[in-house]
């Protein structure tokens, strides 16, 4: 049974339709990235597995039907999301970010190290690449079974990008992972398999070392 199964999705902002009959699923323990141009649809299709907007269609993870659950039921599922833009608390330190989901941030020092260091700093005094790994940290201090990332590359130089590939590597054994990348060499570097979304429809599903990439983006 995949962990997570979502099945003719239409999501939506209003009356406007963003996602057209999407379908994908995610195997315990797999990596898959989901790529596309600006404005395809890969956020909202995470924000639907989130709760976050209207849809139709159906979403289960584990095989329980999420459709009447809110997002905080969601979470309590073992879902987390490490949005886009990152969305911490940039006036809080970054050992308050992280407490306020777990009080025993341990596992957040493990993985990165350097944040340690800076556990007392404010967070809006990180770099990009701090910011990004203290938004990472606090959604795996949730502790769960799929963790959605949404653009973990973006703004981030090359050699944070490399470092960040090494820790969502090592995590990936413990946690499922679904990826909305525009990075094709992140992408590459961690998942297993990957969905091609253009303008709301799934266009490609397989292996992501077997496609020309921009054969599809055309």
């Amino acid at each position: 049974m995949p962990i997570l199964s979502v099945s003719n999705l239409n999501a939506y902002y209003d009356k406007l339709e963003v996602l057209h009959n999407v379908s994908l699923k995610i195997e315990k323990g797999e990596r898959v990235a989901v790529l596309g141009p600006n404005g395809a649809g890969k956020t909202t299709l995470l924000k639907a597995i989130c709760g976050l907007v209207s849809y139709k269609g159906d979403i289960e993870f584990k095989g329980f039907n999420l459709n009447r659950l809110k997002p905080y039921e969601r979470i309590k599922r073992g879902i987390a999301i490490c949005p886009e833009g990152r969305r911490i608390f940039s006036r809080l330190s970054v050992e308050d970010n992280l407490s306020i989901v777990n009080r025993d941030t341990n596992l957040a020092y493990e993985l990165f190290p350097q944040l340690r260091s800076k556990r007392r700093e404010k967070a809006k005094n990180l770099s990009g690449g701090e910011q990004q790994m203290l938004a990472i940290a606090r959604a795996l201090l949730l502790k769960p079974e799929l963790l959605l990332l949404d653009e973990p590359s973006m703004g981030l130089a090359p050699i944070v990008v490399e470092s960040l590939a090494e820790v969502i590597n090592s995590i990936s054994k413990d946690v499922s992972i679904l990826m909305v990348e525009q990075n094709m060499q992140l992408a590459s570097d961690i998942a297993e398999r990957c969905y091609i979304l253009s303008s709301g429809r799934i266009t490609y599903e397989g292996c992501i070392d077997e496609i020309d990439i921009k054969a599809y983006f055309k």
